[in-house]
């Protein structure tokens, strides 16, 4: 029990800046087996979005509600899966062949292809979470459970996706001993391993809240926009990079918003 607390800790470490313990340091073990954590660190992230973003409509325009929630959750997170989104954007806009794709990718600096990505990827999630806020109680469901269920399922299921990705394809930059992540992939990681189970239960619990089967048919979509990702830079770095996970976790959770919109309004 206390190895998985000292692991639960190194997640936390690692995917937020919550403070954790004193006694919490870097272990290349840990950090390994740490990564199934990462639908309960989206959690812990959609639930409190969720919490300011209520608090907020009670005095606020639902736009400003909506954009301090935004901020808390790039706050918390010091927008690690965002940053990757951006020199992904980067990598792949400015770069014509796998060394200066990786290259570009590594640079700390954001340019244009970045810079877009980013904007038009907050401006989307922006006014997707602002219509699902706006859309009419259905099911019975009030708005502000409405809203919690939304934002646990569209950060904890997004986050699935890049542990997916680990299972399916191999790390671009295993000759690279400088990076970051090649410590933390975990080794072994397949569909019936336990740790697997463990985090797509986790991910996947959000999304019963709804009290509709017809929820879950959002994996789909999800996991087809991480199959297309993933295809697209295993053809050009042949395979995946820290940044490539984080603008698939970007990019999943921006069509969760999108797919339940369209579920809720339309069916």
């Amino acid at each position: 029990m206390k190895r998985e607390i000292q692991i639960f800790f190194t997640a936390l470490m690692f995917y937020t800046r919550v403070p954790v313990p004193k006694g919490v340091e870097f272990n290349k073990e840990y950090s390994k087996k740490s990564i199934k954590y990462l639908p309960l660190i989206g959690l812990f992230v959609g639930c409190f979005s969720a919490l300011i973003l209520t608090l907020m409509l009670t005095i606020l325009p639902v736009s400003i509600a909506v954009t301090l929630s935004m901020i808390y959750s790039l706050l918390i997170t010091s927008a690690f899966h965002e940053d990757g989104l951006a020199d992904t954007a980067d990598g792949f806009g400015g770069g014509w062949n796998k060394e200066k794709i990786l290259l570009i990718m590594k640079d700390s600096t954001i340019g244009t292809y970045g810079a877009i990505a980013l904007i038009m990827g907050l401006f989307l999630k922006f006014q997707l979470l602002v219509a699902l806020v706006e859309l009419p109680e259905a099911n019975g469901i009030p708005t502000y459970y409405f809203i919690l269920f939304v934002l646990l399922a569209g950060h904890s299921v997004s986050r699935l996706m890049p542990i997916c990705t680990m299972i399916t394809h191999e790390y671009a930059r295993l000759n690279d001993d400088t990076s970051k992540l090649k410590s933390i992939t975990p080794e072994g990681l397949k569909w019936t391993s336990p740790d697997f189970i463990f985090a797509f239960v986790l991910a996947v619990f959000p999304l019963f809240l709804f009290e509709t089967p017809y929820v879950l048919l959002l994996i789909i979509p999800i996991y087809i926009t991480k199959v297309i990702l993933i295809r697209l830079f295993n053809k050009w770095i042949g395979g995946y990079t820290g940044d490539c996970l984080g603008a698939i976790q970007q990019i999943c959770e921006i069509i969760f918003y999108l797919s339940i919109f369209l579920l809720w309004k339309y069916i």
